[in-house]
């Protein structure tokens, strides 16, 4: 396949958020091409909006991957905070996780 054979349905200049997209992607069976993961060093000599790391997808997939990444990037800004049943942590509404006894929200 060609460059123009895929499209962009997310970048941002945190590597890491760009990495968590594509594996959210990936493991919803959505086949994704990672670029400019190491182009972060070139910011300045390129303008900087060239350099963020960016999801890519093949066109049918864009709905799809587009809704997912927005869900995702949306899940827990709404969420209430929760009290851990195990050990009685406060936590915020966007963890899942008990970071102190590593219990599920219920």
């Amino acid at each position: 396949m060609s460059d123009f054979d895929f499209v962009r349905v997310f970048a941002h200049a945190n590597p890491l958020l760009v990495g968590h997209g594509a594996n959210l992607l990936e493991a919803a069976g959505i086949p994704v091409e990672r670029r400019n993961l190491t182009l972060g060093g070139a910011a300045g000599e390129l303008p900087p909006g060239e350099c963020e790391p960016e999801v890519w997808v093949a066109p049918h997939n864009r709905p799809r991957a587009e809704a997912l990444l927005r869900e995702a990037l949306s899940e827990g800004d709404d969420r209430p905070p929760w009290t851990c049943s195990g050990c009685g942590e406060r936590l915020e509404g966007v963890f899942d996780t008990c970071w102190n006894c590593g219990r599920a929200r219920p």
